[in-house]
């Protein structure tokens, strides 16, 4: 058969078409997008003899992802997942540029014609004719394009077991997308009698560090929380600020004991994880007033390897604690010094430290778990156009504002979204096709690719399994108050569907940047080999390595 996405030409086109659809993470275009996967699918004959393993499936918010499967022999049962997201960031960052974010080739050549006036770096890729810019152009609608050209090469025979690719909306903010998809994989497994071998991905190599230059194959992906502190002072008048707590002055101290403390860096072999950053930070007062602001709240970005939710919980708590006795000691020696200055009398303060989850049962216990039910369901049903964030800080805040009596007081919660770390590191597979892989792509094409156990850069590879049983996530989901309440993981399914991942995509620089670009030789000349060759190493391996059925 005549391929249509095998030449670095035809795949550029492929790319350019896809990255003309808009697909912002919650616009209409993320809605459409999935019909033009199909539509460019469906005209390869093979979906046309098999029309049932070709489907765009409801996410259950209106979106859809995609499923193909290629299964040229009933008997075969080995699979490989192809998984890609083809939602994208917004384009305000593009500035003057806006309009043409989404024509790659367009908005190259006028990078090009005004090259002087482009960051260095830009300048020096522009130089080379081999980057093609625009927004999804590296994140990620390159590896959607690289599977479906690998897909069409399966339907006339190429590879020796199935290819299923899975291509999802929503990767950028909840991953709705690859969460609703897993328990369909399990399905189809059954449906399809498919043993899954190796999810493999091709989100564009990360950069580590500044300046970075290293091509990376991934066999994991990095996992991340969002805890936060919910501060709750005394009101008072500002004129009368001893009289009171300031909400402010609580998170404040918070915000600054958390802030890039490399305690909360976790280390496996030779990779660190980045250390916390604060991501909200604000007063919950609504309005301007001569009260102090007593209510406040910080939420953090986590990343985590392989500590559990139990030790992050007992080490987020240890630093509430810490915070409450520093808050304590600031307080008093300050209104020490001011009782100097005029005729008062310091009063002393403590701070609690509680979670949501003991705040809630005592909550339930005092004022009864009937109106404690009331004031969630009245949170929760005037959510419209609110962010997740938000609803979670004001379940914090409301049950909060009930237990006014225990403050002042830090109450530790986590917001979504929860990504789970995940690694194969240990898996014999997956070892030895990375080692293979390492070897071939210096060998054959002078690429020297580097291990690396986790890809930075978040990635749907989360939900392919669970490295610690669901019994273990309780210290989170008993503490995340929208768990079950709009936001969920599937845990049970994730045990179930425990298959090895692997991360080998494309070279590419600047991701939700307005400089965002692709190196195109070697998304389209040399990857497209590696790939082939990758995913037939994983279909002959032989190692004893068990596939979920």
């Amino acid at each position: 058969m005549a391929y249509k996405w095998s030449t670095k030409e035809q795949m550029t086109d492929l790319l350019c078409n896809l990255v003309s659809i808009p697909s912002i993470t919650g616009s209409e275009a993320e809605i459409a997008f999935p019909r033009y996967v199909v539509e460019q699918l469906q005209a390869l004959p093979y979906f046309q003899q098999h029309p049932e393993h070709l489907h765009a499936h409801p996410t259950g918010d209106g979106r859809y992802f995609v499923t193909a499967l290629v299964k040229n022999k009933p008997e075969t049962k080995d699979t490989i997942v192809l998984v890609s997201h083809f939602d994208v960031v917004d384009v305000e960052d593009y500035g003057n540029w806006k309009e043409f974010a989404f024509a790659p080739k367009k908005l190259s050549e006028m990078f090009r014609a005004n090259k002087a006036d482009m960051p260095a770096d830009v300048q020096e890729d522009l130089g080379t004719g081999d980057w093609l810019f625009g927004r999804g152009t590296m994140d990620m609608k390159c590896g959607l394009a690289l599977h479906m050209s690998l897909i069409e090469e399966a339907c006339d025979g190429g590879f020796d077991g199935n290819l299923l690719l899975l291509t999802v909306p929503d990767e950028e903010v909840n991953s709705v997308g690859m969460k609703a998809a897993v328990p369909l994989l399990l399905e189809w497994a059954e449906k399809f009698d498919l043993s899954y071998k190796t999810v493999l991905n091709s989100e564009p190599m990360f950069t580590r560090y500044p300046g970075d230059r290293n091509a990376y194959i991934y066999n994991g992906s990095i996992g991340k929380v969002m805890p936060g502190f919910l501060c709750y002072g005394k009101e008072t008048h500002v004129g009368e600020p001893l009289a009171g707590l300031n909400g402010n002055f609580m998170s404040s101290h918070i915000t600054t004991m958390m802030e890039l403390n490399t305690a909360f860096c976790e280390r496996v072999e030779n990779e660190v994880t980045p250390p916390p950053t604060n991501q909200i930070l604000k007063s919950l007062k609504k309005d301007y007033s001569v009260q102090i602001p007593h209510r406040s709240v910080t939420l953090f970005n986590l990343f985590l390897y392989e500590w559990t939710m139990e030790e992050i919980v007992t080490g987020m708590r240890r630093l509430a604690t810490m915070a409450a006795e520093q808050i304590k000691e600031s307080y008093a020696a300050n209104a020490e010094r001011y009782a100097q200055l005029d005729s008062f009398t310091p009063t002393d303060i403590n701070v609690n430290v509680y979670t949501y989850d003991e705040l809630l049962k005592y909550a339930g216990e005092t004022y009864g778990d009937e109106r404690v039910e009331r004031i969630r369901q009245d949170v929760l049903n005037n959510t419209t156009k609110q962010d997740e964030r938000d609803v979670t800080i004001n379940l914090v805040d409301e049950l909060a504002i009930l237990c006014k009596e225990l403050s002042p007081m830090i109450v530790l919660f986590f917001a979504p979204p929860y990504y789970p770390a995940v690694c194969s590191r240990r898996n014999p597979l997956i070892s030895s096709v990375v080692s293979d892989m390492i070897a071939y792509a210096n060998e054959q094409h002078g690429v020297e690719l580097k291990k690396q156990n986790y890809f930075g850069g978040i990635s749907d590879l989360s939900y392919v399994g669970l490295q610690h049983p669901a019994s273990t996530l309780t210290p989170l989901t008993t503490n995340m108050p929208l768990w079950n309440r709009g936001y969920s993981v599937p845990l049970e399914a994730l045990e179930r569907f425990d298959v090895p991942v692997l991360n080998l995509g494309p070279v590419g620089r600047d991701a939700h940047k307005w400089t965002e670009r692709l190196d195109t030789d070697f998304a389209f000349v040399k990857l497209p080999n590696m790939l082939r060759v990758c995913i037939r190493k994983l279909f002959t391996e032989q190692t004893s390595v068990s596939s979920i059925i």
